[in-house]
């Protein structure tokens, strides 16, 4: 029997975590690149995206949980509430604690990076945005996750806004070039989000969870993860090419490459949702190495500069 230090952190998912921390990565080493890192502003900035996907991976569990979409026929991990470990009422109040928690560490952050009215008036009604969007995903009478617009969430909060979000915070301003980086880690995101939904998509079509995977069915969402891998790619490899740094440098990020085809070749042949469950650990690998090597080479690149 698990104690119940051991049921939170299955509930919190710490498997996720690392996919709401790349964006955050990705903003301060172009920070970096502009010789305006703030140690303090990225350690706050890491924190807080942690609370809000551990908030994210509650709330989900709560919603699933209240609408039956968490039942014996989903093909992913057992979940707390799903399994008994954990109440409703419990979740709620651990809920209750994330939120707290989320707007402690957003506020010290806000304050600590800026200084204008209206910037910290802007980033406190995105902090707010944050909050509702990672409980109202499967939370309420009208979940935004069940008509379909999981993918268009993910990709802001964990592209565009994570990575200019980020940089703002260290440099005071946003550039045109944040674009790239922004484009290629909100395509990795939801490309795991894909994943997830094909491999649930037969349940989820069941209990009315109405997901871009449902929509599209198992072949076409196939491709349409294969547009989300090419255009990451593609994305983060235009911002290095367009840099003026030497090209060896950004040889080692043709290693994403390879990580990619050989995941995409194994969505590609899987016939049923069943062969897609085993794949969450590759496309979250896949994401954590292409964002990774695009940062160390960004990193690189200003150090040689």
């Amino acid at each position: 029997m698990k104690n119940s230090l051991h049921i939170w952190l299955d509930a919190a998912r710490p498997k996720t975590l690392p996919l709401a921390l790349v964006s955050i990565l990705t903003g301060s080493a172009l920070a970096f690149s502009s010789g305006h890192f703030l140690l303090p502003v990225a350690l706050l900035a890491l924190l807080t995206a942690t609370l809000l996907q551990i908030l994210s991976n509650l709330a989900n569990d709560y919603g699933d949980a209240v609408k039956g979409t968490d039942n014996e026929a989903r093909l992913g991990p057992i979940r707390a509430i799903q399994s008994g470990a954990v109440t409703l009422n419990d979740m709620k109040q651990a809920i209750l604690i994330n939120v707290t928690l989320t707007v402690i560490s957003g506020l010290v952050l806000i304050f600590y990076a800026l200084d204008s009215v209206q910037s910290i008036l802007a980033f406190v009604g995105l902090g707010v945005l944050a909050i509702v969007a990672a409980i109202a995903y499967t939370v309420g009478n009208k979940p935004y996750g069940y008509v379909g617009l999981g993918d268009l969430s993910v990709f802001i909060f964990f592209g565009l806004l994570g990575v200019s979000g980020t940089y703002f915070l260290h440099t005071g301003h946003v550039e045109p070039s944040l674009f790239l980086p922004a484009l290629g880690c909100g395509l990795l995101a939801v490309a795991v989000l894909n994943v997830n939904n094909m491999r649930d998509i037969e349940n989820d079509a069941v209990c009315g969870k109405k997901t871009v995977a449902v929509r599209l069915g198992q072949t076409r969402a196939k491709q349409y993860h294969f547009m989300l891998l090419a255009g990451a790619v593609i994305a983060f490899a235009w911002y290095l090419v367009m840099q003026s740094s030497p090209m060896w440098i950004s040889f080692p990020f043709l290693l994403s490459i390879v990580v990619v085809v050989k995941h995409g070749k194994a969505v590609w042949v899987s016939d049923q949702p069943a062969q897609i469950a085993p794949m969450m650990p590759a496309i979250v690998k896949c994401s954590l190495i292409t964002n990774l090597l695009f940062v160390g080479i960004v990193i690189a690149q200003t150090l040689t500069s």
